[in-house]
């Protein structure tokens, strides 16, 4: 029997051992799915507080509950460690390691090459190893194989193999989770495709295999590259609209209407999260070695970046027309998380337009259900969200929504409210007849 073979029949009877590296947003609730299907699985992540979390029972992933966690631990199907020289007895490891973006706008690349350079000690015959982390195409074949393989003098394909499969995650959704959202799988080999999509088939309901690992790095990148210039063009027609005298809302849910060549995306006050602001600069940046433009990705990358200055610009307006100045006025930010109902303030928007609110001389409080403390990596501030949320609106000369969290009671914040300057619609109807709401 090869080494394939072996290695197939014993990941579908689940008796090999698997490793995750990486425990956070995309590792942690991918080790519970692989754990709970059966396999024993090693959670590895040099972070000391999520190992005293997990020992514990406890979850620090709201989308990963705590039961979960405290009966995979208990049962033992689940360990985690800060400790890299596990990864020696594994037998398939996952890397699911941050890919966070400079601030000049090349990719950070700095978590794979850590990840990589620690499973180099310990890679061997009869090892799959699966990147999951999101980066430019190319990756999986230029900076993994050659020091997980070439450096060992292993085959890839025959006695090891490698492949990239884009984790697709969407924190606080419902409906589709880990298990549940289709996994595109592209291995270096045929033979790599092959093993990676008979390892993960034993944990997800959905496995395509596409034929290379750049087709697979490609298809994550053409996902968040279309939602990125489709929220730019909603957000430049919002720009428009707002120039025309006509509202956008009213016009996105006419078009709508139509039940074929339209998808609906929506405006707001930029982009945040970890995927749609960050992943088609990737390969916007991959490009530029081609000499090559990627002219869409561009500008829609500029128009989002601006939107939080958008949003000032109109917020100073609206503040003239009722007679007052930004400068010296109480703006509470309602919401700063990138999406609703969510604990994640990675790249959020909210962010930059607190800080340019601050530097317009505006007296800027927050308050976000699921935040309690925000600070500006590279600006230095911080801040505290604040425990009164009716008081703190009363109190404000202005109100943004930023974020449309379900939980806010938006009726009874236009009725508190002098001014409330809308970003995402949520006050819906509510605004419709209110000279106190100002919509995007």
């Amino acid at each position: 029997m090869s080494i394939k073979e072996d290695l197939i029949k014993r990941l579908k009877n689940k008796d090999a051992k698997m490793a995750i590296l990486g425990l956070g947003y995309v590792g942690l609730p991918l080790a519970v799915v692989f754990a709970e299907a059966g396999f024993q699985v090693t959670g590895v992540d040099p972070d000391q507080r999520k190992m005293d979390a997990l020992a514990k029972g406890e979850s620090y992933i709201p989308d990963v509950k705590n039961e979960a966690v405290a009966k995979l631990i208990q049962s033992g199907k689940f360990t985690a460690t800060t400790d890299f020289s596990v990864l020696q007895e594994m037998d398939a490891v996952s890397i699911c390691v941050p890919t966070p973006l400079r601030q000049t706008g090349d990719p950070d690349m700095s978590f794979i090459i850590s990840a990589t350079e620690e499973l180099a000690k310990y890679v061997h015959k009869g090892m799959v190893v699966v990147l999951e982390s999101t980066t430019y195409p190319g990756t999986t074949r230029e900076l993994l194989l050659p020091k997980l393989g070439l450096e060992h003098g292993l085959q890839v394909g025959e006695d090891w193999f490698l492949a990239f499969s884009p984790e697709r995650v969407d924190p606080g959704r419902k409906d589709f989770t880990t298990i549940n959202t289709p996994k595109v799988m592209g291995g270096i080999t045929e033979a790599c495709g092959e093993v990676a999509t008979a390892w993960y088939e034993g944990a997800i309901k959905t496995v395509y295999q596409v034929s290379t690992a750049e087709a697979a790095e490609m298809s994550k990148l053409l996902e968040n590259t279309f939602r990125m210039i489709n929220i730019g063009l909603v957000n430049e027609l919002a720009i428009m609209c707002e120039q025309l005298g006509v509202d956008v809302w009213e016009v996105i849910e006419a078009a709508a209407t139509k039940p074929f060549g339209f998808m609906k995306f929506t405006p707001g006050p930029g982009l945040g999260g970890h995927c749609i602001p960050i992943d088609p600069l990737y390969l916007s940046w991959k490009m530029k070695s081609f000499n090559y433009n990627a002219r869409f990705i561009d500008l829609a990358s500029e128009i989002n970046t601006n939107m939080p200055r958008y949003v000032v610009s109109r917020m100073l307006d609206a503040m003239n027309d009722r007679g007052k100045t930004l400068k010296g006025s109480k703006v509470l930010i309602l919401g700063v998380a990138y999406k609703p109902d969510i604990d994640d303030v990675r790249e959020s928007p909210a962010l930059d337009v607190i800080g340019l609110l601050r530097k317009k001389g505006a007296d800027v409080q927050y308050h976000d259900p699921y935040i309690p403390h925000i600070h500006h990596e590279y600006d230095g501030w911080q801040m505290d969200s604040v425990t009164d949320l009716m008081a703190a609106v009363k109190a404000a000369d202005a109100a943004i929504i930023v974020t449309n969290h379900k939980q806010y009671d938006y009726a009874a914040i236009i009725e508190s409210a002098s001014f409330v300057f809308d970003t995402r619609n949520a006050t819906g109807k509510l605004s419709k007849n209110s000279e106190k709401v100002v919509r995007l």
